[in-house]
This record gives C-alpha cells, structure tokens and sequence, in this order.
C-alpha cells in the first residue's frame, strides 16, 4: 500500500463537554477495533486480531476512570488519532506495534547483573550521585 500523508488525517478539535468527549472516545474505540485484522495483517504480527482487539479495549479501560479534566482528555484525544495515523498508514515497524504486548512477554524483571545489564536496568543505589 502506498503511503498517503493525508489518509486519515483530522483536524484538532477540543472537546467542550464530557458528553462530546465521550462520544469522540467511543468513535477512536470503533476505530481501532475495526482496524485490528488490517493491523495484523500490515504488520504481520504473530497475534490474533482478538489479541490486539483486547489490548486496545485494556489500554480504553485503563484509561475510563483516572482522567477527569477535560483538558488531559484533549490531549489524550489528540494523541489517539496520531496514534491510529500513524499505525494505520504503516509509518511503524513492527517492533513498535509489538511493544503494546512487552507485558505479556515480560513475565519477570530480571535478577542476575547480566539479566539487569541486557535489559538496560541498574540498581537506584549503584548508580552515580551528581552532587
């Protein structure tokens, strides 16, 4: 598929009412739900579409009750759309789309110096202090 900057581009819009908000939300919900066959198969992902469709309605869910300024819910509306541009017009790879998944992959933090080392994570106490 070529690629067309303008596929699926929006104008920016603010939300005025939780009402307006929450339709908004419920149209970028639709949207990705949809698109999920279309994402697998773009980016050739060994998951199911239902697999992707569960992780977008967690990541909708997790978000449902924690924000309450209307303001946060723009941005976060915002950020959806540029999110959805971008996966759907291919302008990722897919590690990228893979990286919604590191949870389930990621069953333990690593222990061992090595572990910690290949996973780019130090001990809070061993690092340096710049006093």
């Amino acid at each position: 598929m070529t690629t067309i900057p303008t596929r699926l581009a929006k104008l920016t819009t603010n939300v005025t009412t939780w009402e307006e908000a929450r339709r908004q939300s419920l149209a970028a919900y639709r949207a990705w739900h949809r698109s999920a066959p279309e994402i697998v198969e773009t980016y050739t992902l060994n998951v199911s579409p239902s697999l992707v469709r569960l992780k977008i309605r967690q990541d909708f869910e997790r978000n449902r009750d924690t924000i309450t300024d209307l303001a946060v819910m723009n941005i976060m509306l915002l950020k959806n759309q540029q999110e959805y541009q971008e996966t759907m017009n291919a302008w990722k790879q897919e590690p990228h789309v893979m990286q919604w998944f590191k949870r389930f992959d990621d069953p333990a933090p690593p222990k061992t110096f090595l572990d910690k080392f290949y996973a780019s994570r130090d001990e809070p106490n061993q690092l340096p202090s710049h006093n």
